[in-house]
């Protein structure tokens, strides 16, 4: 009677640990499944609002003249360890390249949160349309930076603010979230990292048509 109890004890506690297997299984499938697709939809929330920036850009850009083929979309709003500079297809209406993106460190700035000005000396981001210009040589990333030129009354000292697009070496070439991009890198420049700043380098370098740059939150 007692090997008989024993025997249902242990085969009774078998069937629940396998139960419990099974169950813990199903809960891992179904949060990693609820994870997936929490990021379709956040992936797709991204690209819908980067569509409608980019219509507008378009628009700015056969107004002036630039390139209407490709823009660079810098969202400030977006957590700075994920990507937040976008290469944007126009005839594709998509995203070609990504990348992590610095703001700068003045006037208070944090990690979570920029503060912007268009002052000489503040070390901050500027919002606004800028066009690209000229290539130059940088002592940062791949050793080399591209001029801006600032459109609106909240970037127009760029270019004698030495605000320049250009890489450093120290930035992920992937998303870092939730951990946010360190200070001190940016002076006010849309800083990225290498392997986004060769690719952008080959277009530049391509385009028969000034390329617009857009800082926005």
């Amino acid at each position: 009677m007692n090997k008989i109890s024993h025997t249902l004890i242990v085969l009774v506690s078998s069937l629940t640990f396998i139960m419990c297997n099974a169950n813990n299984k199903e809960n891992r499938k179904g949060e990693q499944a609820s994870k997936e697709n929490k990021e379709i939809i956040e992936r797709q929330a991204l690209l819908s609002r980067l569509k409608t920036k980019a219509d507008t850009a378009k628009a700015f850009c056969k107004q002036k003249g630039l390139n209407t083929e490709y823009c660079f979309l810098v969202d400030f709003s977006i957590h700075s360890g994920k990507n937040r500079f976008f290469v944007w297809d126009f005839a594709k209406d998509t995203i070609k390249y990504e990348s992590l993106c610095c703001h700068g460190y003045g006037m208070k700035s944090t990690q979570a949160k920029p503060v912007f000005s268009n002052v000489e000396g503040s070390y901050c981001s500027s919002l606004g349309k800028y066009k690209m210009g000229v290539r130059s040589y940088s002592q940062w990333g791949i050793n080399v930076h591209y001029k801006m030129h600032g459109f609106d009354k909240t970037n127009n000292n760029a270019f004698k603010r030495w605000v320049v697009l250009h890489s450093h070496n120290p930035i992920p070439n992937h998303e870092i979230y939730p951990s946010h991009l360190p200070l001190g890198w940016s002076q006010g420049c849309p800083v990225i990292n290498n392997e986004i700043m060769r690719k952008v380098d080959t277009l530049l370098k391509n385009a028969k048509k000034t390329i617009l740059l857009w800082v926005y939150i």
